[in-house]
């Protein structure tokens, strides 16, 4: 969080904010809210006090939500009391991070909130903003979304690309077994049902189902049983609610969704 707090600071040039600094007199004390203006999940409730202290202010923030909370229009999130020129000058950094982190969380609920009930967990993926990985994946969590791979060493995921290379799924998977000295995960992607059988032979702790037919993925649920690798299923789920039918029958312990950091709307939140 400091790391992005401080690269934003520094793509705004808030050292030299010349438009506050001129108009706003110099010991000019000020009080402000954080407010939200439409209903949503929020996130990154810690970041403007990040944002406040790098700038060595003096301005104190309180938290009036965390992470997580649902929130509705007109709630005040944050207030803010301290030397106004520092208040404003760290106004946009601290909105733009509160609204995204909170669109993606609200994204997020409205995925999670669909398969409630369900043997379902949803995962996100690695599709996020660069350098802002950490930051995103958390507020996919504060929005009930289950973080899976964080990085490229945080478990092997042998995707069509390694597996052309290799020479097919089971040479794929046969060359990570054979390096694969630090223990991790291992996930290989499959498009067809043929490849899921070689994956479920060679040995994998999961297996993703790359936008497969319903009724394949019925078919590999069951060729899998109930001590088999975990299947994620990556279902084109990217528009509009939660599309997968809700069929317990498919026992889909693991949809996969990038929407949330993809395709999410900024949370509307004001001084």
């Amino acid at each position: 969080m400091a790391d992005a707090v401080r690269r934003a600071l520094a793509e705004d040039r808030a050292e030299d904010d010349i438009t506050t600094r001129w108009a706003v007199p110099d010991g000019t004390r000020a009080h402000a809210r954080v407010v939200a203006r439409q209903d949503g999940v929020i996130a990154g409730t810690a970041i403007p006090a990040e944002v406040y202290r790098q700038l060595g202010s003096g301005v104190v923030v309180t938290e009036h939500v965390q992470d997580g909370d649902r929130v509705h229009t007109g709630q005040a999130l944050l207030t803010l009391a301290g030397p106004a020129r520092e208040i404003i000058t760290g106004e946009r950094t601290a909105l733009n991070f509160l609204q995204r982190m909170a669109g993606i969380a609200t994204a997020a609920a409205a995925l999670a909130d669909a398969v409630t009930g369900l043997p379902a967990r949803i995962l996100d993926t690695r599709k996020t903003a660069p350098a802002l990985r950490a930051l995103e994946k958390a507020a996919v969590a504060a929005g009930g979304v289950s973080n899976h791979r964080l990085d490229l060493a945080a478990m092997v995921l042998l995707k069509a690309n390694h597996i052309a290379a290799a020479g097919g799924v089971s040479a794929a998977i046969a060359a990570v077994h054979a390096c694969n000295t630090r223990g991790v995960a291992v996930e290989v992607e499959v498009e067809a049902t043929a490849q899921a059988i070689e994956a479920l032979r060679a040995g994998v702790e999961w297996i993703m189902l790359d936008n497969m037919p319903i009724e394949d993925v019925r078919h590999i649920v069951t060729l899998r049983g109930s001590e088999g690798p975990r299947l994620r299923v990556d279902s084109g789920l990217r528009d509009g609610p939660y599309r997968v039918q809700r069929d317990e029958s498919r026992r889909l312990e693991y949809p996969s969704v990038p929407s949330p950091t993809v395709r999410r709307r900024s949370t509307s939140v004001c001084f």
